[in-house]
């Protein structure tokens, strides 16, 4: 996500206590952006990692071939799920 790529057209408030936003607004100046940039980039990066394992599924070649085993498996009865 770049920022020239987007226009930024959506507000979002936050509330911080003294101490987070001290930490923020220090972490700003070091990274010599301005703080919208730093808090949307960093939020935009954190949203990614929390969703990732919910929007792919990376595996190694090992853990790949027993998922594919897995699922070339004849279902199981469950004679309970049927009531």
């Amino acid at each position: 996500m770049g920022a020239t790529s987007r226009r930024r057209c959506r507000r979002m408030d936050l509330c911080t206590t003294a101490e987070e936003r001290e930490l923020i607004d220090r972490a700003v100046a070091v990274a010599g952006t301005d703080l919208t940039e730093f808090v949307v980039t960093h939020a935009y990066q954190a949203a990614q990692r929390v969703l990732a394992d919910r929007d792919r599924l990376e595996l190694d070649p090992a853990a790949a071939e027993e998922w594919d085993a897995i699922n070339r498996s004849p279902a199981r009865d469950l004679p309970g799920l049927a009531d």
